[in-house]
Order: C-alpha cells, then sequence, then structure tokens
C-alpha cells in the first residue's frame, strides 16, 4: 500500500512540474528589456502581450491601456495603483501596459515609474500596427486612451474611458 501511495505522491508531483512547465512555456519573451535605475520594463509585440489578456485561472486581471504623454491616462494611474495595494490578496493582478513610443521608454516610461513609485506590473506595448490588433482586445475600442480590459477566465469587461477608484473598484468587485 505504501508503495502504491509514493509512486501516486510521485506521479503527482512529475504532472505539477510538467504543468508549471507548460506554463512557463507559454509566457512570451518580450521583443527588449529596459532597465534604468532598478526599474525594468519588457517591451512585447501584440502576439507577446495577448498572453496577459488570455489568462485561464482564478486571478482577475485588470489591464489598462496608457501612455506618460496622455493626461487622462496619468490623471487615473493613482487608481489602479490604489486597487493594486487594496486587492494584492484578492488574487487581483492590474497589469499596465504602456503604449509610449519605443523611443520614449528609456527617457520618458523608466523615470516616470521611477518618479511615481508604480508598484503595479508595467509592460510595453510596443506594435505599431494599432490597426492590426485594437479590435483584438475588443471589438469596440475606438483606439483612444486610456483603455481597460478588466477579466477573469471567460468574464471580461472593456472600458474606454477613465476611472475613480470607485468606479474601478465597483467594477473589479463584478468580476471576483
Amino acid at each position: 500500500m505504501k508503495k502504491i501511495i509514493s509512486l501516486l505522491a510521485l506521479i503527482l508531483i512529475v504532472s505539477c512540474k510538467s504543468e508549471n512547465k507548460k506554463e512557463a512555456e507559454i509566457a512570451p519573451k518580450p521583443l527588449q528589456t529596459y532597465k534604468k535605475e532598478k526599474i525594468s520594463v519588457k517591451s512585447y509585440d501584440f502576439s507577446g502581450l495577448e498572453n496577459l489578456l488570455k489568462k485561464q485561472n482564478d486571478t482577475t486581471y485588470v489591464v489598462n491601456f496608457w501612455a506618460t504623454w496622455c493626461v487622462p491616462c496619468v490623471e487615473e494611474l493613482p487608481n489602479f495603483e490604489k486597487l493594486n495595494a487594496t486587492y494584492k490578496d484578492k488574487k487581483v493582478k492590474v497589469i499596465l501596459v504602456s503604449i509610449d513610443f519605443p523611443k520614449m521608454v528609456e527617457t520618458k516610461l523608466l523615470p516616470f515609474i521611477k518618479d511615481h513609485n508604480l508598484k503595479s506590473e508595467v509592460v510595453h506595448l510596443n506594435d505599431p500596427d494599432a490597426n492590426s490588433w485594437i479590435n483584438k482586445v475588443d471589438s469596440t475600442w475606438s483606439g483612444a486612451i486610456p483603455a481597460t480590459v478588466i477579466y477573469k477566465k471567460d468574464k471580461r469587461s472593456f472600458y474606454e474611458k477613465s476611472f475613480t477608484f470607485e468606479e474601478l473598484e465597483k467594477e473589479v468587485n463584478k468580476v471576483l
């Protein structure tokens, strides 16, 4: 009996390691990783970023498209940061997708992250053919920012607007 239990435990361990390896293999490789003063940002084309919009686990994802040059985007960032801090123990993950121009990442984006002490995950979308990926994010998206996708597995909402913290919290709680 002990041998059977040991064998089953070994199979389970191997199976879990195999699942973790599959998940690691699915993670896209960034086009580039920008680094400056202990701040780093991975840069993806849309096919690399798309993985972040389709995860099928028990986490609620809040994916905000923004840029350092977009005033309404910058004004709402503290609300995403507050959401990230408030819900960190409730399986909510905030991902800030910068669409800053690639030539601005080192001179504007990295210093912005440092100066504003952003704690949420920040990634950079480097795919100049917006017409090819905007509708893949959401068919109703005009391309204006800020824009946010909130999802958990098959529950998904898209918003092309700025958020107050209260509005953001209300929408996240609909998905939790």
